[in-house]
């Protein structure tokens, strides 16, 4: 049994890699890219609408990814807590995970969505602009809590 819960810790380490690595790369290479995309096709071909649309469907992908690690996260740690393994500092980071990642795929997302079909009007308005700056925080608090519950966990599979 012990041997199959350090497999099951290796391959959860990795999958919280990747979804780490997905959330970054999202961030810090697709949307400059996207949002630039004047420099990259030699003038101005798409409006800043029609890029969100784009950077959009980009992070709708990566909601399935997290709606996914939610799952495997909720497992994995519950297991863990049921089993004795778990102390404040795991449980509070094993819950700002799940909850920062719930908020981004089942609240921001699913609204930023809804305002774009509303047209350009609405993308342009405050509650838009407020609704997108709320889930920016969201995503670099989602991304340090998966580096935090790694941390954790690797500190944890090194005893």
């Amino acid at each position: 049994m012990k041997k199959n819960f350090r497999i099951a810790t290796m391959t959860y380490l990795i999958f919280l890699g990747m979804m780490l690595g997905a959330v970054v790369y999202a961030g810090v290479v697709v949307a400059p890219v996207v949002f630039g995309s004047e420099q990259w096709l030699g003038g101005a071909v798409l409006s800043r609408y029609q890029e969100g649309l784009i950077m959009t469907q980009n992070f709708v992908r990566l909601g399935y990814g997290l709606t996914v690690m939610m799952v495997a996260v909720f497992l994995y740690e519950g297991y863990r807590y049921k089993m004795g393994e778990h102390d404040k500092l795991s449980t509070s980071i094993t819950l700002l995970t799940i909850a920062t990642a719930a908020l981004f795929s089942f609240y921001y997302l699913p609204d930023i969505v809804e305002m774009q079909s509303m047209g350009k009007e609405a993308v342009e308005s405050t509650v838009f602009d407020h609704l997108h700056k709320g889930s920016e925080l969201d995503i670099k608090i989602l991304a340090a809590s998966i580096l935090a519950l790694m941390i954790v966990n690797m500190r944890k599979a090194c005893r």
